[in-house]
């Protein structure tokens, strides 16, 4: 056992035996029950020294793939994931109220269709007459299927994007799997991944969209699923470019991949959404949400593509909450039929743009390194993160922090959301410039740390 351990072992790192056991137990090779070799025997059939094999257990023990018993050893068990939402926490905790808080990520109040009189025309409509329902309005599937940018097998309703991420994940991802993510990223779906014991590998975004080099890299590796934001990326704002999408596609092809795509600003981005789902619509997954345009407070997100995630997303909510309120889903029929909802949305794409082109050009003038494209966010590069936030929040003025958005360690970062930065021309600028001066690069030319 030892022997077939080492074998399927490449990466000796903590974390790489850490990913080659749980694929190991999640392919049955290593069976319920079944006992380890001790630390100091594994450690020296790798080569490697006890410390690192032992903090592999510590991971794998995390995740309850394996568990100590005394000494009789340690044995392997059936998995039950680790914990909390730990780099959401990050980004999330922050040391108090801000006069202007910048961290959240969500779309600004202002800027959201008005519900009330939507919710008032179909409160007191009964939507549901059998829990044997379908779990989509037929009108509501009538109009995805319409607005889809492929045709997808099969689609379903569940409550927001990150609802959409989790159920699909635990369809597509199992212990050990390789996944390949965008670096940085969504810091929940981190902390998801890392709780099903996914072994994650970030792959760089550049103003195009996912770096075409790393994504080949990454696919060397057999990852099981590709999670991807074709467009107002979360944090960087970057959208994917047509020959960028050619390329990936054309890698993509050649794996066996799910691939994920989180439009998470649909409604709001300007770019337009560029799938995998019109090259490869039988491993491409596609979620739609609804937050950030028509609020957030509706819960709704679409998921359609290929049949088999999709139906086994689907078959699992019949034995949890079985379908999304039927309700707000007719709530949002009413939305997307409702011209004067879509002016309200031109109206924030609009107002959204002239304030992320204040903020940029404020940065830019300072030459401070940013990357902003679409959407509501903007990522900022700091000289100490720790300082950056500090100086802001002794200014009234919240941000997140980049680690947490991070795969790997990087160059110190904010994530800003500068759709929430109303006011005028002059009120914008004078914060975007308190934004410049708290990322610390003047002072660090000029030796006046």
């Amino acid at each position: 056992m030892t022997a077939d351990i080492v074998d399927a072992i490449d990466d000796r790192s903590a974390k790489g035996i850490a990913a080659a056991i749980g694929r190991m137990i999640t392919a049955g090779t290593l069976v319920t029950d079944g006992r380890l070799p001790t630390v100091r025997t594994l450690s020296r059939a790798l080569g490697v020294s006890p410390t690192t094999v032992s903090e592999a257990w510590q991971t794998l023990a995390a995740v309850g793939a394996i568990e100590a018993r005394g000494r009789l050893g340690t044995f392997v068990r059936q998995p039950v994931g680790p914990g909390g939402p730990r780099r959401y926490r990050r980004v999330t905790e922050g040391p108090g109220h801000f006069a202007l808080d910048l961290s959240t990520g969500t779309p600004d109040p202002a800027l959201l269709p008005d519900l009330g009189r939507v919710v008032a025309s179909v409160s007191r409509r009964s939507l549901t007459s059998s829990y044997l329902d379908h779990p989509v309005l037929p009108e509501l599937d009538e109009v995805l299927r319409a607005q889809w940018p492929f045709e997808p097998e099969e689609l379903t309703v569940v409550d927001g994007a990150m609802d959409a991420l989790d159920r699909i994940a635990q369809v597509v991802v199992r212990l050990g799997d390789r996944v390949v993510v965008e670096h940085p990223t969504f810091p929940p779906l981190l902390d998801l991944l890392e709780h099903l014991g996914a072994d994650v590998i970030g792959v760089d975004v550049d103003d195009e969209g996912l770096s075409v080099e790393g994504l080949r890299a990454a696919l060397a590796q057999r990852p099981s699923a590709v999670f991807i934001q074709p467009r107002a990326h979360n944090p960087t704002g970057v959208s994917m470019t047509v020959p960028r999408r050619q390329a990936l596609s054309a890698l993509l092809a050649g794996s066996t991949a799910v691939i994920v795509e989180d439009d998470h600003s649909c409604g709001i981005a300007a770019d337009a959404v560029l799938s995998f789902g019109t090259t490869l619509p039988l491993r491409t997954v596609h979620i739609r949400s609804f937050s950030k345009s028509h609020g957030p407070d509706l819960r709704l997100a679409a998921i359609g593509g290929a049949g088999d995630v999709v139906l086994a997303v689907a078959n699992r909510r019949l034995l949890g909450p079985g379908w999304s309120s039927r309700i707000l889903q007719a709530v949002l029929v009413a939305l997307l039929a409702d011209e004067s909802t879509d002016a309200v949305l031109d109206r924030a794409r609009t107002e959204y743009a002239r304030r992320r082109s204040l903020v940029t050009a404020v940065l830019r003038e300072g030459q401070v390194p940013f990357t902003s494209g679409d959407g509501i966010n903007l990522w900022m590069r700091v000289d100490d993160e720790r300082s950056a936030l500090i100086t802001l929040a002794a200014q009234g003025i919240g941000a997140a922090p980049g680690e947490p958005f991070m795969v790997r360690n990087d160059h110190p970062s904010l994530r800003i959301t500068v759709g929430l930065l109303g006011g005028s021309n002059d009120e914008i600028a004078t914060t975007a410039r308190k934004l410049a001066s708290a990322a610390g690069f003047t002072r660090a030319r000029s030796g006046q740390r």
